[in-house]
């Protein structure tokens, strides 16, 4: 059981890779480790990488290699993530993909290959960490491939697995130094590679949560599923959860353990891990003198999903008011203040965190109830609106969370789709599947899927 953070830098921010200083690193990597922290997410700008098509600069990458390596001299492990990209509401695309150079970022040839030499030699130059725990493609990159994005570069959902694939071969190859491993066993690879030690460090794609709440969005859930080593979520509760439920409300605080729960629905394999990569405690509706209590409830409601690989929280510091321009909920919801101070959050992660790691997990296992999500029709015809049925304050949603109230724990998720794959239901260890109850009243809207002050 991992507990980590997403690692933002005190000073400068994510821009504090253009002038890197290890003395301010250390300072942050530091405090985060005093957390009780196993782990960082660490993000190298995209630009400040790549700023041409055919440039990767070297000491760029030696930066990065050398956050990894400070992480170490304080027991943390590190996860990288590529394609920088999308954070904190501002993105970060390469001049040479935009404007007059612009071309779709998933199916432009040139722009494809490039951009897997980019993660290919990200991975090559972190590869031989120790502590590296894995390497992320990117950070939310679906939000890319629709609105509300105001530019979106627009793909069909076979051509988001297309591009993933690539984005995962080329990791790989950086990490082994030699063929990806779907390249050596076949593009069905993506659905029958265990993750583990024989990988070494963990390849995963990570999606804001209209993955699994956006009908229209072309990456989806089985995006996450079908690539890489693990299913990872990012869970906000200003996508409507807090809205719908209130900050401290069920539907707030075990909306961590729903989506990983909703996500995992479409593993292939029962024991692929699933982790929740991001998730904080966002003031703009989750009151300060709220948020400890909204984190610990949050985490400890997490720890009861089966095969979580860990918790990753957003975020290690504050963003500076000296910096201009960021939704205003971006200032506040770091562990630590900006100059460093542990806060209330802060404080409550290191407990929960100390204790869940003293505690054996329940010898229980997975939760035995599956709830059935309709994802096809009595003929097996899919049908179109079986992820807004899942978003905060739709029917399924809403059941979830009913029989979570009912047995202190939240169900499992089963695909209908999947319902007589006797094999896979025992094996995930579930023993009794029940509908949604076709009298349940709903009467919330459902959300808004993704504001634009996602980090």
């Amino acid at each position: 059981m991992r507990f980590g953070v997403n690692y933002t830098p005190s000073v400068g921010w994510f821009h504090s890779w253009l002038d890197f200083s290890a003395s301010d690193t250390a300072r942050d990597l530091e405090a985060i480790a005093a957390l009780g922290a196993d782990h960082v997410r660490v993000f190298p700008l995209w630009p400040v990488v790549q700023p041409n098509r055919t440039l990767i600069r070297p000491q760029a990458l030696d930066d990065v290699a050398r956050v990894v390596d400070i992480a170490a001299s304080f027991g943390l492990d590190v996860n990288v993530d590529a394609l920088q990209g999308h954070l904190s509401s501002f993105d970060f695309l390469p001049s040479w993909l935009d404007s007059w150079h612009r071309r779709n970022m998933f199916t432009d040839p040139d722009v494809v290959a490039s951009t897997a030499a980019y993660v290919r030699a990200l991975a090559a130059a972190v590869g031989d960490r120790p502590n590296l725990l894995g390497i992320t493609i990117g950070n939310e990159v679906n939000q890319f491939a629709h609105a509300p994005h105001p530019s979106p570069h627009t793909i069909t959902p076979a051509d988001g697995h297309t591009w993933a694939a690539a984005m995962v071969a080329a990791a790989r190859s950086g990490l082994s130094g030699g063929p990806g491993l779907e390249a050596r066993l076949g593009s069905d690879a993506r659905h029958t590679a265990p993750a583990g030690p024989a990988l070494g460090p963990l390849v995963t794609v990570a999606q804001y949560d209209a993955a699994w709440y956006d009908d229209a969005q072309p990456f989806g859930p089985e995006h996450a599923a079908d690539h890489g080593d693990a299913t990872v979520t990012h869970s906000w509760v200003f996508n409507g959860s807090a809205a719908v439920h209130g900050a401290l409300g069920a539907g707030s605080v075990r909306h961590g353990e729903y989506l990983l729960q909703l996500a995992a629905a479409w593993n292939r394999d029962a024991a692929r891990p699933n982790w929740l990569q991001e998730v904080g405690a966002p003031t703009n509706v989750v009151d300060v003198a709220d948020a400890a209590s909204f984190t610990e409830q949050t985490i400890r409601h997490a720890l009861d999903v089966q095969h979580l690989l860990g918790v990753t929280w957003w975020c290690s510091h504050d963003v500076s008011r000296s910096l201009a321009d960021f939704p205003e909920l971006e200032y506040d919801l770091g562990l630590l203040t900006n100059d460093g101070r542990v806060k209330p959050t802060g404080e409550r992660f290191r407990e929960v965190a100390s204790e869940a790691r003293d505690v054996q997990r329940p010898a229980s296992g997975a939760p035995e109830t599956g709830l059935v999500l309709d994802d096809v029709d009595a003929a097996g015809a899919p049908l179109p609106t079986t992820r807004a049925d899942s978003a905060p304050g739709g029917r399924f949603a809403a059941a979830w969370l009913a029989l979570a109230a009912e047995h202190g724990r939240g169900p499992q998720v089963v695909l209908r789709s999947r319902i007589d794959d006797t094999a896979l239901l025992a094996a995930r260890g579930i023993t009794t599947c029940v509908d949604v109850p076709a009298d349940l009243r709903t009467t919330t809207p459902l959300s808004v899927a993704h504001p634009a002050t996602t980090p």
